[in-house]
């Protein structure tokens, strides 16, 4: 690793770490790419981890991360532009952090309910940036593209939890 930037993706060719970053197609839409890397994220996690416990959806998510980080970064030195809008891994695989714990909320609030308030969330946390998360992209390479994502979605999982706890009592 050299100043905060993998080795292992240098060695991909440039189309492959452009349509990794972009989740393919999802990041070229031409309005609100964030948006839909995030619902692209949404669904991801709905086929893949909406059944898992809390503690298996961070355990199968780090790795994805690392991913992600090395990935993004790799794709913003090729692209030589610092967290492109039209990146959108980040948003991807960070959404099912937005869920941990999700089967635990009050059980008269509507699955479809829970992932578009989740989702909402997210969006308002990763576009708005508030409690320092905009201070998170200041990190180096793909870790500055990462994080930001990473801290809305715990932000927005937080929320999603302690609407919970108020609607319960």
């Amino acid at each position: 690793m050299i100043q905060g930037k993998s080795l292992w993706p240098r060695f991909l060719p440039t189309a492959w770490v452009v349509n990794l970053a972009t989740v393919g197609p999802v990041g070229r839409v031409r309005r609100a790419p964030g948006t839909a890397g995030a619902f692209a994220g949404l669904l991801y996690f709905t086929v893949f981890f909406a059944r898992l416990p809390g503690w298996a959806v961070v355990l199968w998510t780090l790795p994805i991360l690392y991913l992600a980080v090395a990935i993004c970064g790799e794709a913003e030195f090729r692209l030589g532009e610092r967290d492109p809008g039209f990146v959108v891994l980040d948003e991807f695989v960070v959404m099912p952090l937005c869920f941990i714990g999700w089967q635990g909320l009050p059980s008269d609030w509507p699955e479809w309910a829970i992932f578009i308030g989740g989702f909402g969330l997210f969006r308002l946390f990763d576009i708005a940036k508030p409690l320092g998360i905009s201070r998170l992209q200041d990190l180096p390479g793909g870790w500055g593209v990462v994080a930001d994502d990473v801290a809305a979605a715990l932000a927005s999982c937080a929320v999603l939890h302690a609407a919970g706890l108020a609607w319960a009592r």
